[in-house]
Parts: structure tokens; C-alpha cells; sequence
């Protein structure tokens, strides 16, 4: 099992939260699908093993995040952190610049595709840009050597604004865009 990828992706994804909408010191709620769970776990658990999995990941990842919490419904899996893992989030301060530049200029107003494609750009050198005309989204953008990290972001330009969404590599795969 591969606890330490969830907790990473835990992590990101709480600190995407702080980067958009600020810090607070409160609990958060995470919703996965068990077989985004599988994958970043790299485990073959139906609901209920998995359920059994995720009480070992909240004793793995406790020191740091407090004391998780975990319900589900049928195959979709609530991981609730409590407001220790938020501060201990912020406590990490700016642990993924690219992230944190990327969500300042897509939520400026007037931003353009352009400036959006140059950020990963001056980012790395080994960064893969596809123009995509099937309708979903405008752009894929990825790092294929996982630094700055390894999601997928599939940009929209909205008129005034850029929007993104970001996905491991497998729901990406999952998603068949």
C-alpha cells in the first residue's frame, strides 16, 4: 500500500483549497470514488476493504493530520480531516509554488490562454502542451517528469478567464476526453 501518495494527494489538494480561498482553521471533507483510492493506494479493495484501509491510513497519517475520519456510500469515500490537518497544511507555507502562481493568475480578471501557457512554460523545459478540439477543454498541460508534480491540468479560456481543472494521470485516463 502506498499511504504516503493518498497522504501527498491529501495534502495538495488542501493546499489548493488555502491558495484559492484562504487559510482557516477548520475541518475539511475530501471525496474520493474508490477507484481513484485503488490507484493511489495501489491496492484492489472493494468498499469494505477499503474501508478497512483507510482506518490503517488515518493511524499512518495521524502525527500530521489528527484524526481522520472516514465514511462512505457505496463506492464513494468522505475522508474527513479535522482542523489539525488544515493547520498542519499551512504550517507546510508555499510547498508548491507553481500551484500557488498558477491559481493567482487564473484568478485574475482578463488573464489570457497565453499567459496561462507561458507559466508552464517558464516552469520546465520538459512540460507537454496539447491543444485539444474535442470540446471538453481547450488544453492539456503535464510535467512528464513530475516536477513540479505529475496532475494533469485541461484548461478552458472562458472569455475573461481561464478556468483549470487538475486530475491524477489516471482519472485523467479515467475521464476519456
Amino acid at each position: 500500500m502506498n499511504f504516503e501518495r493518498l497522504k501527498n494527494n491529501i495534502i495538495s489538494l488542501v493546499e489548493e483549497q488555502q491558495y484559492k480561498l484562504g487559510y482557516r482553521s477548520e475541518p475539511v471533507r475530501l471525496y474520493y470514488p474508490l477507484k481513484s483510492l485503488n490507484r493511489l493506494l495501489n491496492t484492489s479493495g472493494d468498499p469494505s476493504e477499503m474501508k478497512e484501509i483507510l482506518e490503517k491510513f488515518a493511524a499512518f497519517a495521524e502525527d500530521d493530520l489528527g484524526k481522520i475520519q472516514v465514511t462512505s456510500e457505496k463506492e464513494r469515500f468522505c475522508i474527513r480531516l479535522p482542523k489539525e490537518a488544515s493547520d498542519f497544511v499551512h504550517t507546510l507555507a508555499d510547498r508548491d509554488p507553481f500551484l500557488k502562481k498558477l491559481i493567482q493568475l487564473v484568478g485574475t480578471h482578463g488573464t489570457a490562454m497565453e499567459q496561462v501557457l507561458e507559466l508552464f512554460r517558464e516552469t520546465s523545459e520538459s512540460v507537454v502542451i496539447e491543444k485539444k478540439i474535442h470540446g471538453e477543454f481547450d488544453y492539456l498541460c503535464f510535467f512528464p517528469d513530475g516536477d513540479p508534480d505529475d496532475f494533469r491540468y485541461c484548461l478552458t479560456d472562458e472569455g475573461c478567464h481561464v478556468i483549470y481543472h487538475r486530475f491524477t494521470p489516471e482519472d485523467y485516463i479515467d475521464c476519456e476526453f
